[in-house]
């Protein structure tokens, strides 16, 4: 890889004067640029301003940009103006972007939707720990962009169903994390197979010499961009208190709308992953008689142009957003950012909660993360240098002490303001037969009259801190529990005992129900297989899982009794070592 020339210089400095023409002055196709103005973006952020120009003429692209630069955007909207839409079948791909984790991938595969709509772009998520088949027969029916984890891509290259003979282009996004990750030599192996007449784009917020090796073997002469985080004027610095609860995931609802009642924000965003998960929120939250309004893709502009001018008119107060839905979105009184779920990269976190705290306000930034999610937690603080509190979700004695002390800083009010004299009698007629002492208390009683005395607590839970659940969880957000599709992590992980021998974890101290799984040692089944399994399709901490038993045909996993059902649905809509397995409880318990 040569030095970069003048205009790799002019790239990574790049102030073209685009703000009053914004993205069309960058030469993206006016489809792209009309789509870009109804989600709601107005200027290209540094980076796309100059890695989309040279990447539209086909130049090879290496950008290192910090998070939160909108590096997304910088790649995908290139990369939908070289698209065919008009080709058919499994030969129809023509761009292939490589993102480290599942989380990642849908969020990618949603912007790329979103950008390409006008034109007809489809874009397919693939990923370890869902269905291979369908993943296989969308690819079949053809597909222009895939958003693939290294592991699973090249899965699909060596069955011969991902096809490369009309590739185009090849992204490589967060690429040190991919290298951090262990997936070195899946990343060569799938560039080797990709055609030689590629162009290619490398992005990752650090260029260590792994790296720059990568760039030096496959890139071709590529245009160097480097972008720094922009600097905040003195004064307009974000002041947000960042702050996470531990918190399972059957209790997430509750412990929402428990910070909230805490909180009491005056605006607020709440994040979540997918669609489903904003309309079933934003419903359970109206429900309990909250002001909430949902924004994602499957709404309208007119219906998004509604949800958002009741937000900005201060008539809803919470929204309930995808992160595609609220990108671009400029409103300055949001008071509190919530990550329903903790963000899959540090530049989805720094981009959520850039929304609160702006102009020097003081902003609240919450994330309700699960314990698995700890390490995520920990990354995100050390990529952003900024700490995050953990702290307890509030107890229903919390709750109750907060909602008196509304009362008492409410009566205080009314009594300052005076205009009592007409309720005075009632008190007098009453001072005869009471004490008045009991008759305030009385009064009070009927003005708290939203006690939540008969909601249960939710239960304390403890985030997985220790050095093995660090080395899983480092390498288990792509796959099933150690490497996609059920190979062994490179990391090592324990042996699975031979014979019916139980796999040797500690005993849990909860009621447990034992599940009957229909694989293995004949399929090669190990207890991690099942671990994996199970902690990333129903999203719980691994370490709520029991005693394993591994057989010839069969394997027995001890689970807790309260979610037992939520695992078996969740285990028979995916697949364990790449089969469909029966599960049910064990008969002989």
């Amino acid at each position: 890889m040569k030095q970069p020339d003048e205009r790799d210089v002019a790239a990574r400095n790049s102030e073209r004067d685009v703000s009053e023409t914004g993205f069309a002055a960058l030469g993206l196709d006016p489809r792209i640029a009309s789509a870009l103005a109804a989600l709601g973006y107005e200027e290209p952020t540094p980076v796309q301003r100059a890695a989309i120009p040279p990447l539209l003429e086909g130049r090879d692209v290496l950008a290192q940009a910090a998070t939160g630069t909108g590096k997304t955007a910088a790649f995908a909207l290139p990369l939908l103006s070289r698209v065919n839409t008009s080709a058919k079948g499994a030969e129809r791909t023509s761009a292939l972007i490589l993102v480290p984790t599942r989380e990642l991938a849908m969020q990618v595969a949603e912007a790329v939707h979103r950008y390409g709509k006008p034109m007809g772009v489809s874009a397919l998520a693939v990923y370890g720990g869902s269905s291979m088949e369908m993943q296989v027969r969308a690819l079949k029916r053809g597909v222009d962009v895939v958003i693939a984890t290294p592991g699973r891509a090249l899965d699909h290259i060596r069955r011969h169903t991902l096809q490369m003979t009309s590739l185009k282009t090849v992204v490589l996004d967060e690429a040190d994390e991919m290298l951090d990750m262990g997936f070195a030599e899946d990343l060569e192996a799938i560039l080797e197979a990709t055609p030689k007449s590629r162009q290619t784009a490398l992005f990752s917020a650090t260029l260590p010499p792994r790296i720059a090796s990568i760039a030096k073997r496959q890139l071709r002469d590529p245009v160097l961009v480097t972008i720094d985080r922009e600097v905040v004027p003195d004064g307009e610095a974000a002041r947000v208190r960042q702050v996470a609860y531990i918190v399972p995931r059957a209790h997430k609802m509750t412990a929402l709308a428990r910070v909230l009642d805490i909180e009491q924000p005056t605006s607020a965003i709440v994040f979540c992953r997918t669609r489903t998960e904003v309309d079933e929120l934003s419903e359970t939250l109206m429900a309990r008689g909250l002001r909430a309004d949902a924004l994602h893709g499957g709404l309208s502009q007119d219906q998004r142009d509604r949800v958002m001018t009741k937000f900005r008119t201060k008539k809803t107060d919470l929204l309930i957003a995808t992160d595609v839905a609220a990108r671009g979105l400029d409103v300055k009184h949001v008071s509190h950012v919530v990550n329903f779920d903790v963000p899959a990269d540090a530049e989805s976190y720094v981009h959520r909660i850039g929304r609160t705290g702006r102009a020097g306000r003081e902003g609240v930034a919450i994330t309700l993360a699960e314990p698995r999610e700890h390490r995520l937690l920990r990354n995100i603080e050390r990529m952003t240098s900024q700490r995050i509190e953990i702290a307890q979700v509030p107890t229903v004695d919390d709750l109750r002490a907060h909602r008196l002390e509304l009362v008492r800083t409410t009566l205080r009010e009314t009594i300052m303001e005076g205009g009592l004299d007409k309720f005075r009698s009632i008190v007098e007629s009453l001072a005869g037969e009471f004490d008045v002492m009991d008759i305030a208390a009385a009064a009070v009683k009927l003005f708290d009259a939203n006690d939540a005395t008969d909601e249960p607590d939710i239960p304390a839970v403890q985030p997985r801190t220790d050095d093995r659940a660090s080395r899983d969880n480092s390498r288990g957000r792509d796959g099933a529990g150690a490497r996609e599709g059920g190979r062994p992590s490179r990391g090592g992980e324990d042996e699975a005992p031979r014979g019916a021998k139980a796999a040797k974890r500690s005993k849990p101290e909860w009621s447990v129900a034992r599940l009957w799984v229909g694989a293995g040692r004949k399929l090669k089944m190990r207890p991690g297989d099942l671990v994996g399994a199970i902690a990333n399709e129903v999203g719980i901490d691994a370490s709520v899982i029991g005693a394993i038993q591994i057989a010839d045909g069969y394997s027995t996993v001890e689970v807790p009794e309260e979610i037992a059902e939520d695992i078996i649905t969740a285990l028979r809509n995916t697949t364990i070592k790449g089969k469909k397995v029966l599960v049910r409880r064990d008969r002989m318990r």
